[in-house]
C-alpha cells in the first residue's frame, strides 16, 4: 500500500500551479495525479516521491490536505490487460472506489493506482491471483 495525498482546491486560476510550485520548491516529484472537480472546488490526488514531507509543506502553505491509503497495481501493458485485472478483482468481490494511471511504468507493465474499500482483502486477493503490486518503497522510487 502507498500513501496518496489529496489536496482540496478552489476552482480558480493559479491554485493548481501554486500546489505544484510548492512541491517543486521542496524537491518533491509528482509521480501520478488525478483531478476530480465540481463547479466550486477540485480534489487533486497525487502520488509523490515523499508523501510525509509533501503533506507537511502543503499544510504549512495553507492547503487543505489529507492522506489516503491506495494500492499500486502492475497491469500488463497490452490490450485487455486492465480488463483482466479488473475481472479478477470483481471475482474476488473487491469494491474499487476509484483508480487512475501512474505516470511511469515498470519494465513491461503499466501501473494503476486503486483506492479499494478493503485493503487486507485486496492484498490477499492480489497475492492469491498472482496480481503484482508495489509496496510504497518501490513506488516512491520510480
Amino acid at each position: 500500500m502507498a500513501k496518496q495525498i489529496s489536496v482540496f482546491l478552489e476552482n480558480k486560476a493559479g491554485r493548481l500551479s501554486h500546489v505544484t510550485r510548492v512541491l517543486g520548491e521542496a524537491d518533491i516529484n509528482i509521480r501520478a495525479l488525478s483531478i476530480a472537480d465540481t463547479s466550486d472546488f477540485g480534489i487533486l490526488r497525487i502520488i509523490v516521491s515523499d508523501p510525509e514531507k509533501a503533506y507537511k509543506i502543503l499544510k504549512e502553505a495553507g492547503f487543505t490536505v489529507s492522506e489516503t491509503e491506495v494500492i499500486a497495481v502492475q497491469v500488463p501493458d497490452s490490450p485487455g490487460g486492465l480488463a483482466d485485472v479488473l475481472e479478477q478483482m470483481s471475482e474476488a468481490s473487491l469494491n474499487i472506489e476509484y483508480l487512475y494511471a501512474f505516470l511511469g511504468t515498470t519494465e513491461k507493465d503499466a501501473l494503476v493506482i486503486f483506492k479499494v474499500e478493503d485493503f487486507t482483502k485486496a492484498r490477499n486477493a492480489f497475492i492469491e491471483k498472482g496480481i503484482k503490486f508495489l509496496d510504497e518503497t518501490e513506488l516512491y522510487k520510480l
